[in-house]
């Protein structure tokens, strides 16, 4: 077949299909727009998902007709002044959004500046388009897309149903509003929940408001500054405490030079941030601007201009790793506030006594905080031999556990308490529940201590400062132990031998799937051997070998299962000196907030919190 020119307007639905593929996308170009044309305030309406309408108006410079006539053309832009592709400096630079959105749907635009004495409209439909006219309107720009994909109806047969559409929208505009804190931005119409978000300060605190509006207002009292500068690139922003967390990364947010982008770089240096502290299945909350010269970033490799490429993606993501690892260590002996939220919202009463301790002369409270007091056994009177009991006390016989062994141990009250140690941070030790926990009485309140996850952060942490010093001190066996693992698994261990004896784990081949362990590092003299060489075979597994992960990171990786084997199990009895050393080296140690998983170490409960829960405040 010959080859022959498509015609402009198919032209300008082919770009439509890179530029704009759903309503969402059509959303991003015009807000940019509005962002580069200077707008201090921004309204978004959507109907039907953006399908049927999307409207867009601004307080921008607007444009006069001459200009306005151009801004429907085809690669006719405004912000590429010196034709530079290499130094972009704004939003939208490719002069495709207008045209390739008029391809395919309804286009009306109507705009003024401020010198302008009338405003001047234009309307492009399915391509066509008309003629520039006056028209009456405030300083700014009012663009209308009607009946969207019209002129492209299979494209509409990929859309979702409109409330994900008009979910996709929002999710836009709230990327845009943390990339853009100056401004106010303002999202209504169908399926969806309407929001404002007002123009907040320049700087940091303004950022920090705008965060709390978006992300949740828990996200304040949860979040580490984030300031660091090196060879010409600025990191700035807020990330969450690493017991603070979420089920997807929808909620972490990168601003490269003002530009929202999701790119793979980035979200792998914060995963590689947080794979000390945090779950494999959870994300963190952060929002960080990256500042740097335009000419060291690409962002013109994808055409929702999604991701960008950096000059140097080595150096960027060891900064970006470097400083989350930072404000990690220096804010991570803090443990999130939700804990002690979600700690209060399980002993909220939840259910009501049985019918006959309702009746009763007593005329408190009728209801009972569920699972707040689990080993409480009600002090009445056994039925007579003989006798079943009533069924109101039946009833609350069996909701109750069993109560056969004691569930407390109250040795840390013969203490006196010493008045520094309650002035500290988690307190002084007053008991030990369940063998597992520990309460501190501080200053203002209590705090329940997890002994296991605390000594597992402890013992990680102690591991890691003595590889980077002399070396983990390592114990030789008496008797070396044979450990018989899946062939492919000792296969995975004994090819890290090497790397595993700098961190005191010796082992050596001992046939077909068995290996030979000489030396345990010190600190897990006495424990499972065969354990501990499992779940280091799992970790190699997990984090995989070679140069897929930075060294560093997979023998952090081999490390924390490592010390989940020298950590103080839950079920062991403390005394009150060790209840307290515990609690004082947790105050000293970076990171003591969560364990090596993810997980919270304590959590905290003002007194003003507890009197609430009574009914006293």
């Amino acid at each position: 077949m010959p080859v022959r020119r498509l015609d402009p307007i198919l032209v300008d639905r082919i770009a439509a299909g890179e530029v704009v593929e759903r309503p969402a996308a059509a959303v991003k170009e015009l807000v940019e727009n509005a962002v580069d044309a200077g707008a201090s305030s921004i309204d978004i309406t959507v109907e039907a998902g953006g399908r049927r309408l999307i409207r867009i108006v601004d307080d921008g410079q607007g444009m006069s007709p001459e200009d306005l006539e151009l801004a429907v053309e085809r690669h006719a832009t405004s912000k590429l002044p010196d034709g530079d592709l290499f130094s972009i400096n704004t939003l939208g630079f490719r002069g495709e959004a207008l045209p390739s959105i008029g391809a395919v749907a309804r286009l009306a635009i109507t705009t003024r500046t401020a010198e302008a004495e009338a405003a001047s409209s234009i309307v492009v439909e399915a391509g066509v388009k008309g003629s520039v006219r006056p028209a009456s309107a405030p300083k700014g720009t009012r663009i209308e897309v009607t009946d969207l994909f019209a002129a492209t109806p299979a494209r509409l047969k990929f859309l979702k149903s409109d409330r994900s559409e008009a979910q996709a929208v929002a999710e836009i505009v709230k990327r845009l509003a943390i990339a853009h804190p100056t401004i106010r931005f303002t999202l209504s119409g169908e399926h969806i929940t309407s929001f404002t978000y007002p123009p907040e300060e320049p700087g940091e605190h303004g950022f920090l408001r705008r965060l709390s509006r978006v992300l949740g207002a828990e996200f304040h009292e949860n979040s580490m500054p984030i300031g660091v500068e090196r060879e010409g690139v600025r990191l700035a922003g807020f990330a969450s405490l690493p017991t603070f967390h979420r089920g997807t990364g929808a909620s972490i947010h990168f601003v490269v030079n003002g530009r929202p982008v999701r790119d793979k770089l980035l979200l792998g240096a914060v995963r590689g941030a947080y794979a000390d502290v945090m779950a494999s299945d959870r994300h963190p909350v952060l929002a960080i601007m990256i500042d740097l010269d335009p000419r060291a970033v690409d962002v013109n490799v994808h055409p929702a201009k999604t991701e960008v490429r950096f000059r140097d993606p080595a150096f960027m993501r060891g900064f970006v790793v470097a400083a989350l690892k930072e404000a990690i260590a220096r804010f991570g002996f803090r443990s999130a506030s939700t804990g002690g939220a979600r700690t209060l919202e399980s002993l909220r009463p939840q259910g009501t006594l049985p019918p006959r301790l309702a009746s009763s002369p007593y005329r408190g409270p009728s209801i009972r905080p569920a699972n707040a007091f689990a080993g409480w056994q009600a002090p009445l009177d056994p039925p007579e031999r003989g006798h079943a009991p009533a069924s109101g006390l039946a009833e609350m016989q069996a909701s109750l556990p069993d109560l056969s062994a004691p569930s407390a141990d109250s040795r840390a009250t013969l203490a006196e308490i010493e008045p520094e140690a309650e002035e500290a941070p988690l307190g002084a030790a007053r008991a030990q529940v369940h063998g597992t926990y520990i309460v501190a009485q501080t200053k203002d309140g209590i705090v329940l201590i997890d002994q296991h996850a605390a000594h597992e952060r402890l013992v990680y942490e102690r591991l890691k400062r003595e590889r980077a010093s002399s070396g983990i001190a390592r114990q030789m066996l008496l008797i070396p132990e044979v450990v018989d693992l899946d062939p492919v698994d000792a296969d995975r261990v004994l090819a890290e031998a090497e790397a595993l004896e700098s961190l005191g784990l010796v082992v050596e081949p001992f046939g077909h799937g068995a290996l030979l362990v000489r030396e345990v590092p010190s600190a897990l003299a006495g424990g499972r051997i065969r354990e501990l060489v499992q779940d280091v075979a799992d970790a190699l597994a997990e984090w995989g070998q070679g140069a897929a992960n930075p060294l560093e990171e997979r023998l952090d990786a081999v490390l924390s299962r490592i010390s989940c084997h020298g950590s103080i199990r839950a079920g062991r009895r403390m005394q009150p000196e060790e209840m307290n050393a515990l609690l004082r080296e947790m105050e000293a140690t970076p990171l003591s907030g969560q364990c090596n998983h993810g997980r919270p170490t304590y959590v905290e409960l003002k007194l003003s919190d507890i009197e609430r829960l009574f009914g006293r405040r």
